[in-house]
């Protein structure tokens, strides 16, 4: 097993691409925590995943910087110490538009893909550079590289400060031996396609990503050696255009 011995906290990990990712970190030998805010939904992926070592979880919402610090200890305990963290975590609203947008609903998208990304590196990145190792990746959208309508103006301000943030504090901690990688999906079919606008269709949902398709990726960059580093990668669905 290509990560056994390693640990990972996975955020928004009982659905969608971080449930994907912890079971694919999972089946390499890691031990690996998922974090979100349902509980239900928490314990139903951690006893879909019947392989060992046994996947744990919390309830955490991470734009809650007091429960994400709670979340950090409790993990850090559980596990003795976090190599990697993927914060998969996010949302969207359905009225997309500045027009349609309310102002509430926009600081609700910014705290959980902005501040709650930089709330579970600020508590992690603590353990990382004491011990000079470890690997963040940061899930975030290719609405945090270009500005699609399809994104809607709140979600693609979230995902750009995301991606900002990342390659700042990337920047700022390679000296320390941690890493931070980026990940831009393109469509992805998740639960939270049905936040979209407009129901997205059977044909539509068959021909973009899958929770998946992440899986080797990010496997390989978490068993790369600590010289080497991926700052960025984008995987998007073949037939979906990107300028």
């Amino acid at each position: 097993m290509k990560l056994q011995g390693k640990t990972a906290l996975v955020t928004g990990g009982a659905t969608g691409i971080g449930y994907g990712i912890a079971k694919a970190l999972a089946a390499e030998g890691c031990r690996v925590a998922i974090s979100g805010r349902r509980e239900e939904v928490l314990k139903s992926a951690a006893a879909e995943w019947t392989g060992q070592p046994a996947m744990i979880y919390r309830a955490c919402d991470v734009a809650d910087r007091a429960g994400v610090d709670e979340l950090f200890d409790w993990a850090t305990k559980q596990l003795g110490r976090i190599d990697i963290l993927v914060n998969s975590a996010g949302t969207n609203i359905k009225n997309r538009s500045m027009a349609e947008m309310r102002p509430e609903q926009f600081d609700e998208v910014m705290a959980a893909n902005s501040t709650g990304i930089y709330n579970c590196m600020y508590a992690v990145l603590p353990q990382m550079k004491q011990r000079q190792d470890g690997i963040i990746i940061n899930i975030s959208s290719i609405s945090g590289k270009r500005a699609f309508a399809i994104g809607g103006i709140a979600y693609v301000a979230s995902k750009f400060a995301m991606s900002g943030m990342s390659a700042a504090i990337a920047n700022e901690v390679n000296k320390s031996g941690v890493r931070v990688t980026t990940i831009y999906p393109g469509e992805v079919d998740t639960p939270i396609l049905e936040k979209r606008p407009k129901e997205v269709s059977a044909e539509q949902r068959a021909l973009i990503l899958k929770p998946e398709d992440f899986s080797d990726i990010v496997v390989a960059i978490c068993c790369l050696p600590k010289r080497a580093h991926v700052p960025e990668l984008i995987l998007k669905p073949t037939h979906q255009d990107y300028q």
